[in-house]
């Protein structure tokens, strides 16, 4: 049911109702052709398929247009204004996402909606403008919060535990990993097909995330297929709280991922590189973690403690030399 004019103003939203947006004409050389009006969530069911590979990222996109749609509430349209663009970001950011966060559902919005436009579904296209972003902390695990961690994670579910071991080491995201496949893994090396970026990308594998590999069912199609991204989730988030950590909202199944970055740049590792092993698509993704990379400035404490050893000429000394 499609809320009312005076349902929308006091939702401070002033969405119009689906019945404003009934239809439309798209005029070309000929005879002017109807279009009907249609709601995000009906073209995300037309094209998701088209735009999304299955996994993870589909799962949050999905998550984020229907979030959109709810605040739209659900009204239809023909043409989408920057007027509507901004109307939708007030109520993202009065429901307290951060502008990192709006930029990432912003993105998903413009890319259905090109698709849409593309399509002949819509008549024009709004600009999307990118909300500035900061750099914030990031949050990765000292050697013993790993541990303790991952302890009380195998101690509920040997394969989420072993699972953790392998994200730690590689670096993948949790859709990579559950996506994995046993011909994905050939001499040491993982391949990661669906990704993120759209790139794949193949990383070396250590002796721990090997051994943990190895361990999995063969029958399966991977070593981490039908893991259950909720269910491992939940666990996680009881193991966190058995060790300490229950209010650290940082400590997210996707520090992992930090924490592999941070050991690389850490110890010694270039930028370069560790762009090309997580599969950033910028180097500027990966600069965030440029800071932890302080053996270059190593060089510099020796160098300002000579200086601060260097005796200032007394005035006595002056006298001497006149």
């Amino acid at each position: 049911m499609v809320p009312s004019e005076k349902e929308n103003e006091k939702a401070g939203l002033e969405y119009p109702t689906a019945g404003s947006y009934s239809l439309h004409y798209q005029f070309s050389s000929g005879s002017p052709q109807a279009v009907n009006a249609v709601s995000l969530k009906v073209l995300l069911k037309r094209y998701v398929d088209h735009l999304w590979e299955p996994g993870s990222h589909r799962y949050n996109v999905t998550a984020f247009l229907h979030e959109l749609d709810e605040i739209m509430f659900g009204s239809e349209f023909t043409i989408f204004t920057e007027e509507m663009v901004d109307r939708l970001i007030a109520a993202l950011r009065k429901r307290g996402n951060s502008n990192a966060t709006i930029n990432r559902k912003m993105a998903a919005l413009s890319k259905l909606l090109r698709k849409a436009y593309k399509m002949g579904d819509i008549h024009s296209l709004p600009e999307f403008r990118r909300q500035k972003e900061k750099a914030g902390r990031i949050r990765f695990l000292d050697p013993d919060e790993e541990a303790k961690l991952f302890n009380a994670i195998t101690s509920r579910n040997e394969l989420y535990g072993r699972f953790c071991i392998f994200l730690v080491d590689t670096g993948a995201r949790l859709g990579e990993g559950i996506d994995l496949r046993w011909t994905d893994i050939r001499k040491g090396l993982v391949t990661f097909w669906i990704t993120k970026s759209g790139r794949s990308r193949s990383v070396p594998l250590t002796a721990r995330a090997l051994a943990a590999i190895k361990k999995s069912d063969r029958s399966k199609r991977g070593p981490f297929d039908g893991i259950d991204q909720a269910h491992f989730r939940a666990i996680w988030n009881k193991a966190k709280e058995e060790i300490g950590l229950g209010n650290d909202n940082d400590v997210v199944p996707h520090v992992l991922r930090h924490t592999c970055a941070s050991r690389l740049v850490q110890g010694g590792v270039d930028l370069r590189r560790v762009q090309t092993w997580l599969g950033h698509q910028t180097l500027q993704m990966t600069m965030r973690y440029a800071h932890l990379a302080s053996h270059d400035l190593d060089m510099c404490v020796p160098i300002l403690e000579r200086a601060s050893e260097i005796r200032p000429p007394q005035p006595e000394d002056d006298e001497e030399t006149t």
